[in-house]
């Protein structure tokens, strides 16, 4: 069902923290999506057409954000405090901070009246469990948690730093909480702060709540002297690092290089014996000039009719034995050569 702004009762809504970053998301999904799920209401005891939002109240803040002025919703036929619990049973996947359970146990003990054992079982906590939140809800300053949820103040901070300098001294932390307001600070910047709050004497105290700029300002110098620190020392271990594969790589490519020099030295003697051995077969030019005389005239020694190259070591044999040319036969009258070589 559609109902507008005005019909609606947003008695939960400081129970929870604001997230800016989440809330600008959730409105630009709104913005260009539309409302994809619908908020959860209970009819306001004793009020016509009055309903009371028992979850979806960034959803409203988002659309009220967008010009909206109409919102669509469940209503849940229940009673009011029972619609909280489900809700909350039914949100147990989503991140819930201890300020705001905290928050919650605190309404419900004062509207609907739960003591600390019905709120343990309504919660299926310990007494214990809920004694603790509500003193942190107790401890801290009513505008330290207004603080908390406007979203300037991270509710981790809130319960981490600023809930233990209230045990100790309200006006401290007041002081402190206006500090994180102001500097936006998260935890880690936060968490240095109370650091030297704990450690310091009461006048140091003061002092660095005066002057808090003075002690971030210091922080970062610090900060800088220990990264540029480690920079140098992450800069020589990469110089050495590198000196070693350097150092490497030369060593294997002057392995690689005497390899192939070694290669190639034995390459080239196997070459000059291969010449040395092919030049001593060849036979000399007055040689072949003497068989091309006798293959001219017929007259041609087996060894080359039977096709054994030129110059292989039968033709040189016979030719500087000098006793083959006793062995060739006469020509005849008409000049014709014998028809066969000697034997």
């Amino acid at each position: 069902m559609q109902l507008e702004f005005h019909q609606l009762e947003r008695r939960w809504e400081r129970l929870r923290a604001r997230h800016p970053a989440r809330q600008r998301r959730l409105m630009a999904s709104l913005a260009e999506s539309g409302q994809q799920t619908p908020i959860v209401v209970v009819a306001a005891e004793g009020q016509v057409d009055r309903y009371v939002v028992i979850n979806g109240y960034k959803r409203i803040a988002a659309l009220e954000q967008l010009g909206r002025d109409t919102v669509e919703a469940v209503v849940w036929p229940m009673a009011e405090a029972a619609a909280v619990l489900l809700d909350r049973s039914l949100r147990l996947s989503q991140h819930e901070t201890v300020l705001e359970v905290g928050w919650l146990l605190a309404e419900l003990a004062q509207r609907f009246g739960y003591g600390l054992e019905e709120l343990a079982r309504r919660f299926d906590r310990s007494v214990s469990w809920v004694s603790r939140r509500l003193a942190l809800v107790e401890i801290l300053p009513e505008a330290v948690q207004e603080q908390v949820r406007e979203g300037r103040i991270p509710a981790q901070v809130a319960m981490k730093f600023l809930a233990p300098v209230a045990r100790q001294s309200l006006e401290d932390c007041q002081r402190m909480a206006a500090i994180f307001a102001q500097r936006r600070s998260e935890v880690r910047e936060a968490g240095q702060l109370y650091a030297a709050w704990r450690k310091g004497s009461r006048a140091a105290r003061q002092r660095l709540l005066a002057e808090p700029e003075m002690f971030f300002k210091t922080q970062r110098q610090e900060s800088q002297a220990r990264n540029a620190a480690l920079l140098r020392d992450l800069e020589m271990a990469a110089a050495i690092v590198n000196r070693a594969q350097r150092r490497s790589w030369m060593r294997g490519s002057a392995k690689t290089r005497g390899g192939r020099s070694t290669g190639c030295h034995n390459n080239s003697s196997a070459s000059a014996n291969n010449s040395k051995r092919s030049k001593k077969r060849m036979l000399s030019r007055s040689q072949r000039t003497t068989i091309l005389e006798l293959a001219g005239q017929g007259i041609v020694p087996k060894l080359v009719q039977s096709g054994q190259p030129a110059n292989s070591g039968g033709p040189r044999k016979a030719l500087s034995g000098g006793s083959w040319m006793r062995s060739v036969p006469k020509l005849d009258v008409v000049g014709s050569p014998v028809s066969h070589c000697w034997n």
